[in-house]
């Protein structure tokens, strides 16, 4: 079976120069008028998808105000410390050395708010942060054999999981978008859905007519200007500000200990493999970009990075770590390929996560305007995974099959939310939420039709991995 090109293994310790002793331009260090400007770039272009995942989180779970605020700030922190760790690196153990941002992937979203469902109240984030926890040790494990696993999940197969990421989290916005609060008597009042809809309005116009930075920030700039639209109609609460302590550090064990549930460790760790995958064809898109091949060694240390950052995100309030693939672009688009740039990008997070304040900054969007935003960000999920399918050999009708047979497992829960109601409590936690069971189809299926005495199928389901 074709495994991926990693290369010949490099030697321990730093990455290598060029053959004419000049500095590599992924270790060149810039002057602060160029290194700044470009990691707030970065800084940008993963804000909004770093706190998302705490913010929907601690929504399900009923935090207040003071508990969102310390989620996304331990959110920021293990990004900050995450990205460093991984551009700068120590020794041969971990840290790709590659402009590459690490950061609390959304594709835990989903999994983790059904497991949150099935938890009894107080239980929800201890049951989250065990399954976290066994997710970390998993990466870990596996990272150092994973390039022999990247088989099993062709792009067929992560296609299929990234697409169900997007089409699953889609309720979500919609919810904002009506208010948040499916209790109170005014949810999906016009005033809520008019300012999601301007908010999504603002975010389309800077998409057409920004240019360069202000084009590149738009979904930032759409919470930012639909926050001030929601002022004067008395829709955004500033009492998180008063209440959040200028600075702080997180304190371990803050949501309670952590709590192993079968089910609930096996859905994440089926989204863990997932998330690999990503950071691996990530850094293997990274490493042509820049000039610099990604061999096997480095996507271990990589992949090691992502397991020491999920193991230990969740003793301060964490959720799995993975690549940011918007930030890949940032890199193709800026040809800015030092790594300086991107630590220095997280240093900046790991300084908004130490201030709570500012992380209540972003907890004062209100609702309506997350879930204008939302419709962008998640849709856009959704696109990638399509993006990703169409170049996954779907001229094959097995892999159509394949591909329609995952999806509609996915969707399940989504068309039917009590289609699993008789069944028991682990298999609702892993069948329940569209991803994981969408996930668990299309590796079963990849396998019946690519692995199972097929050889002459492998390559097509291979094509592009």
């Amino acid at each position: 079976m074709a495994q991926p090109a990693l290369g010949p293994a490099p030697a321990e310790g730093p990455c290598p120069t060029p053959p004419d002793g000049s500095i590599h331009p992924v270790d060149e260090k810039l002057a602060p008028s160029r290194l700044l400007p470009a990691a707030l770039q970065h800084i940008a272009a993963m804000y909004a998808g770093v706190v998302t995942p705490p913010l929907i989180i601690g929504q399900a779970v009923g935090l207040d105000t003071a508990g969102l605020t310390r989620l996304i700030a331990a959110g920021l922190l293990i990004a900050g410390c995450a990205t460093i760790l991984q551009t700068l690196g120590i020794g041969g153990f971990a840290g790709n050395r590659l402009p590459f941002v690490n950061a609390a992937s959304s594709a835990g979203i989903a999994p983790m708010l059904a497991i949150a469902e099935t938890s009894a109240p107080g239980h929800q984030l201890p049951a989250i942060y065990g399954a976290v926890l066994v997710a970390g040790v998993c990466c870990l494990l596996v990272g150092p054999f994973f390039g022999r696993l990247l088989r099993f999940f062709p792009p067929l197969v992560t296609g299929v999981v990234i697409t169900l990421i997007g089409v699953t989290l889609m309720p979500v916005p919609v919810s904002w978008a009506q208010g948040g609060d499916k209790t109170a008597a005014d949810f999906g009042a016009m005033k809520y859905l008019a300012l999601a809809a301007f908010t999504l309005s603002v975010i389309l116009v800077i998409q057409r007519f920004g240019r360069g930075f202000l084009k590149q920030v738009a979904l930032l700039m759409g919470l930012l200007i639909g926050t001030l639209a929601a002022i004067p109609f008395g829709l955004a609460d500033f009492s998180a500000l008063r209440s959040a302590p200028l600075a702080a550090l997180p304190t371990p064990f803050a949501f309670g200990a952590p709590e192993f549930q079968p089910a609930a460790i096996l859905s994440l760790c089926i989204v863990m493999l997932v998330l690999m995958t990503e950071s691996s064809a990530g850094m293997l898109a990274l490493g042509e970009i820049c000039d610099r091949p990604t061999d096997g060694r480095t996507i271990t240390r990589g992949l090691r990075t992502d397991g020491i950052a999920t193991l230990v995100g969740p003793v301060f309030g964490g959720f799995p770590t993975s690549a940011f693939a918007q930030n890949v672009g940032v890199v193709s688009l800026t040809k800015v390929r030092s790594r300086y740039v991107v630590a220095t990008a997280g240093g900046a997070l790991l300084i908004l996560g130490v201030f709570p304040v500012l992380g209540a900054v972003v907890s004062l969007v209100p609702m309506p305007v997350l879930g204008g935003a939302g419709i962008v960000l998640f849709g856009s999920i959704a696109v990638s995974g399509i993006r990703t399918l169409s170049e996954a050999g779907l001229d094959d009708s097995s892999n159509i099959i394949l591909v329609a047979v995952a999806l509609g497992a996915g969707i399940i829960p989504l068309a039917a939310p009590g289609f699993y109601a008789g069944f028991p409590s682990w298999a609702q936690t892993v069948l329940g939420s569209g991803i994981s069971a969408g996930a668990l189809v299309a590796v079963l299926l990849n396998l019946f039709f690519h692995h199972l005495g097929t050889h002459s199928r492998s390559a097509v389901a291979l094509k592009s991995s």
